[in-house]
């Protein structure tokens, strides 16, 4: 079954310094029907103004993966890290047992666009962890790239459940299997693009629910990038 959650239904606030829209609840935003999807709790799109950004907040027990479209986004944590994340960079932050960190754009004069992704651990406590790596996105084009799993495939990012985020770069016309196990459920993003998946269209900022489904094909009707969650 697909099901479409489709962007414009999406939270959306305007803040001035952030416009952001979040997939599910979040915030200030609260919707009993949109509270996550399997281990995926967090999925917010955001733009944040040049010299703007999160100040100084902790989370705990939570993976947090960082996906970065446009722009750059500077990253400092209470574990001593200090980084950049630009695009073809995924950063991962297991929160643990607790960590505090900031998050702001280092730009005078450019907007950073970025994904920010909440999955919940398998468990409580795990030891407080960072990482980050870039990735050749020229290994995603017309194929899926894993970059974060449980067991480090493919020198993915490790987080601490069972799912893995792949990433793909589709051109128009292109026909892009999605593998999918039988048990397991998927979450597609559409984070730039548009694409066909059977009778449904799926554009920019729109989201697709895949339960009781194995494989399928999509199609892209526009040059896409496409986040694939695959969760039990």
């Amino acid at each position: 079954m697909l099901t479409l959650r489709a962007g414009q239904d999406r939270g959306h606030f305007e803040h001035g310094w952030l416009d952001t829209y979040h997939t599910f609840s979040f915030g200030d935003y609260m919707d009993p029907k949109h509270m996550g999807f399997r281990s995926l709790r967090v999925l917010n799109e955001d733009w944040v103004g040049p010299g703007q950004g999160f100040p100084r907040h902790g989370h705990r027990d939570m993976e947090i993966l960082t996906w970065v479209l446009e722009g750059a986004l500077e990253h400092r944590d209470s574990l001593g890290n200090g980084s950049i994340i630009r695009p073809g960079e995924l950063q991962r932050m297991s929160a643990g047992t607790g960590i505090l960190h900031s998050e702001a754009n280092p730009s005078s004069t450019e907007p950073v666009h970025l994904l920010q992704i909440w999955i919940l651990p398998d468990r409580r406590g795990h030891e407080p962890s960072y990482d980050q790596r870039a990735y050749n996105l020229d290994e995603s084009k017309g194929r899926w790239r894993v970059v974060a799993s449980n067991d480090g495939r493919d020198e993915s990012l490790v987080i601490h459940q069972d799912a893995r985020l792949s990433m793909a770069r589709v051109e128009p016309g292109q026909i892009l299997p999605v593998p999918l196990e039988a048990g397991r459920h998927a979450w597609l993003q559409v984070a730039r693009g548009s694409i066909e998946l059977g009778n449904l269209i799926a554009n920019a900022g729109d989201g697709v629910a895949v339960s009781d489904t194995t494989a399928f094909e999509i199609k892209a009707t526009a040059p896409s990038e496409l986040l694939l969650f695959d969760m039990s």
